[in-house]
């Protein structure tokens, strides 16, 4: 099996995005295949004992097990990391598998990590509970406050993690200014990309070091498989993920690779159009809920910041109500096409009630600390008409008493 003839990285690191997302990273067979092959085998048989022996030993390049290489996998990752600027890429199975290999395949018993209060339910658990029971401490901060970042900074600290715009209330740190404390300090960074992809932010144009993502978002996008992916340099992928990946087996399937691989070639087109219906929607709900946590809009905080950052304002927001959960709970119950569902950057549009959902597991008091409401909801906005979408909106918020 060989790459598609003529391509090599030279070449396709000048191809424009939407160039790389299709063309990027493909390998064909003797078949000549246009569309990416699936590989569904766990291992690989050997001309003879010497070349076996050869690719163990790294003397040679080849596939020796699937939980280290697989052609389809393969792919999946070259263009993951062409579409985002990076020099290696290796896929996991789930997103929170790609977060949790991002941080502990380079944290250890006596290092101190500084890390975002807002975030994803499953990523504060990580910090609040996984990595101290290993005897790594760590510092919470308000992300989009840069100055918190360096004060919390340690002769022991040796990563940031937080992702931008966060997860459930759209706070926006600025990606250059805490990629330069890190730099000073010799910290690594890395970001959790899920709420943009590649197509609408690319967190390394700005300093960051290292770039993780539930691909089961955007890059699929169409709420099919799970999948996760870590960009970075070769040195950190290969010398510092790859050793604890492959001995801890959080890998991807190929079936799934294959998926996300379809997924990718509409990202650009999918993340733009529901970005720009995800703005119509939320200028339309900007009149009717009494706050609205959305990174394009006049109110938002940080507006300028994140058009600096992003390319378009991504497909998700949230939204806070007055009446706490029985109001945001009648809105969820009064819709009749959104579907209530916790996933996001799928073409589908879906609500969800993160107090009672993605961050339920929490608890009230860290809900408080992260400024998760019992009134917010969080709106992943699909691919259907926008007008239909707001008709549905608004019916249902005339169901809540709004």
């Amino acid at each position: 099996m060989k790459r598609s003839t003529g391509q090599d990285r030279t070449k396709t690191l000048n191809w424009r995005p939407a160039t790389r997302a299709i063309r990027g990273g493909t390998w064909r067979s003797e078949m000549g295949e246009t569309s990416e092959a699936l590989f569904l085998t766990s291992g690989y048989s050997y001309d003879d004992a010497a070349t076996v022996a050869a690719r163990f030993a790294g003397e040679e390049d080849g596939m020796t097990y699937s939980r280290l290489q697989n052609p389809t996998v393969a792919m999946l990752e070259e263009r993951i990391a062409l579409l985002e600027g990076a020099e290696a890429c290796r896929t996991q199975a789930t997103g929170m598998a790609a977060m949790t290999a991002a941080l502990l395949c380079q944290l250890s018993a006596g290092d101190h990590m500084v890390t975002a209060r807002a975030a994803f339910g499953s990523c504060r658990w990580l910090g609040d509970h996984l990595l101290p029971r290993f005897g790594v401490d760590v510092t919470v901060v308000d992300a989009s406050d840069t100055a918190q970042w360096e004060a919390a900074i340690r002769p022991n600290t040796k990563v940031f993690f937080f992702e931008t715009p966060a997860n459930p209330t759209m706070d926006v740190a600025d990606l250059a200014a805490i990629a330069e404390i890190a730099k000073a300090h010799g910290i690594t960074t890395v970001v959790d990309n899920a709420f943009c992809s590649p197509a609408l932010q690319r967190p390394m144009e700005f300093g960051i070091d290292v770039v993780a993502y539930s691909a089961t978002k955007l890059m699929d996008g169409q709420g099919r498989v799970l999948a996760g992916a870590v960009c970075g340099s070769e040195a950190f992928i290969n010398d510092v993920l790859l050793p604890f990946q492959r001995n801890t087996g959080p890998n991807l399937s190929p079936f799934n690779a294959w998926v996300v691989l379809k997924g990718l070639e509409t990202l650009d087109l999918r993340a733009k159009k529901q970005s720009e219906n995800a703005l119509k929607v939320g200028q339309f709900l900007s009149g009717r809920v009494p706050k609205m946590l959305h990174p394009w809009l006049d109110s938002h905080p940080q507006q300028a910041l994140a058009h600096k950052q992003m390319d378009a304002c991504g497909p998700i927001f949230s939204f806070v109500l007055d009446g706490g959960r029985p109001q945001a709970h009648a809105l969820l119950d009064g819709l009749e096409l959104i579907d209530i569902s916790n996933n996001i950057g799928d073409s589908r549009s879906l609500m969800c009630h993160p107090a009672s959902t993605t961050h339920h597991n929490m608890g009230a008091e860290a809900r408080e600390e992260m400024g998760i409401g019992e009134g917010m909801i969080r709106i992943n906005v699909g691919l259907e008409d926008a007008d239909d979408l707001i008709a549905d909106l608004d019916q249902a918020l005339d169901k809540a008493g709004l």
